[in-house]
């Protein structure tokens, strides 16, 4: 397993080992001891499986507020996705950037969203499938957003002029970044305060 940190500490590109012959290929994902060698703490208490039937079919940026904030650790299992995530810890010196990754069955990548960021992804192909496992249950009254199209964020998304993406109606009145209230506060010892 390479673990990779992006230009925002904290958030973590993944790449197990893939190991195959004849028969097809084993991969060990994940491993909580070697996670928490590599300094990753965490108890994963639920697993998502999100199915994206078409290309540019985008579902973000999303998060969980404090007290039900999520880590997640994400993968493609099927297709392709332009996974973005924006840190939305005030206070923080890299409060309202992204960085981004693309996750695909091929390249078999990974990655770690810890809590105080908002994530997103970008079907890149049809028949997209995304698997992630989180660190907190899914709470409606903390479920919350930030709009994926804010110029603020400088988010390049790799859309084709004249293609609009496939958005859920939640998707399409989330915030701007000037008017968000996430409830995470940077702290330059731990990274965060909820």
């Amino acid at each position: 397993m390479i673990i990779t940190e992006l230009d925002i500490p904290g958030v973590l590109l993944v790449s197990p080992g893939r190991f195959g012959d004849e028969r097809g290929f084993f991969s060990e994902t994940f491993n909580a001891e070697k996670w928490a060698q590599a300094g990753i703490k965490g108890t994963f208490v639920q697993d998502n499986h999100s199915f994206s039937k078409t290309q540019y079919v985008l579902r973000g940026l999303h998060f969980q507020k404090p007290p039900h904030a999520q880590d997640k650790l994400v993968r493609v299992t099927r297709g392709a996705v332009l996974d973005v995530v924006v840190d939305i810890r005030q206070g923080s010196p890299t409060y309202g950037k992204s960085v981004s990754a693309v996750l695909s069955a091929e390249n078999w990548k990974q990655l770690w969203v810890p809590k105080g960021f908002a994530h997103a992804f970008l079907t890149l192909e049809p028949d997209t499938e995304l698997l992630y496992k989180v660190t907190n249950y899914y709470a409606p009254e903390s479920d919350a957003g930030l709009a994926w199209d804010d110029p603020a964020l400088e988010i390049e998304w790799p859309i084709p002029d004249g293609i609009d993406p496939v958005l859920s109606a939640k998707d399409k009145g989330h915030p701007k970044l000037a008017a968000l209230q996430s409830g995470f506060i940077y702290d330059p010892k731990t990274g965060i305060k909820e």
